[in-house]
């Protein structure tokens, strides 16, 4: 299945806000927009990752020419939320092919591969805490199901984390073999499941 006929999901995401009484009708911004990001968005992506994670594990998952270089290869597996126009949260994620992620899946995307690794998820710091992470999550496997290719989501958390993604259904597979200087990680893996079920009933 191609990339387009998978963009039916994103395009039933949209909501605008109501135009009060007595307001004139005027080409606005959709309130709430779920879509594939592309490198025009690099930037802003990695500004709200900045400042999510140097200051809690002094490390960024990507750096800014590695969201470029996801961005270009693989945009479609690549989610952001925008608010009237403004990044607010993302995901990132690339193919990969073997059973458990070694170091070369911090940077290579396997176009032929299965399984797709989640690099990164985000929310800008004024929109935390509003429960934003999970239902962008949520948002972003039910895509996932969308895609006929993909069989598997796979990420590495440190471990004050791994609750969260358990409550998106991830289910943890042990400790990852990729460190980064003194940070080590629990590697989460989900099994994506309904692809016919999920295509007849989404658009997809």
């Amino acid at each position: 299945m191609s990339v387009v006929s998978a963009l039916p999901f994103f395009n039933t995401l949209h909501t605008r806000a109501p135009i009060s009484p007595g307001r004139q009708r005027r080409h606005t911004l959709p309130a709430s927009e779920f879509r594939s990001l592309s490198p025009e968005d690099a930037i802003s992506v990695f500004e709200i990752e900045r400042e999510a994670f140097i200051s809690v594990s002094g490390e960024c998952p990507l750096h800014l020419d590695e969201v470029r270089h996801f961005l270009t290869l693989c945009p479609e597996l690549s989610l952001g939320w925008f608010e009237e126009g403004r990044l607010v949260a993302f995901i990132i994620g690339s193919l990969w092919d073997q059973e458990r992620l070694t170091t070369d899946a911090l940077t290579l995307h396997k176009p032929h591969g299965s399984t797709v690794h989640i690099h990164v998820l985000a929310v800008h710091r004024t929109f935390r805490q509003q429960g934003k992470g999970s239902i962008l999550m949520w948002r972003y496997l039910q895509y996932l199901r969308c895609l006929p290719y993909v069989r598997r989501a796979v990420l590495m958390c440190e471990d004050f984390l791994v609750p969260f993604y358990q409550k998106s259904g991830f289910k943890v597979q042990g400790p990852c073999e990729i460190t980064v200087g003194p940070l080590t990680f629990t590697e989460m893996l989900y099994h994506v499941q309904g692809h016919a079920l999920m295509r007849r009933n989404s658009g997809c």
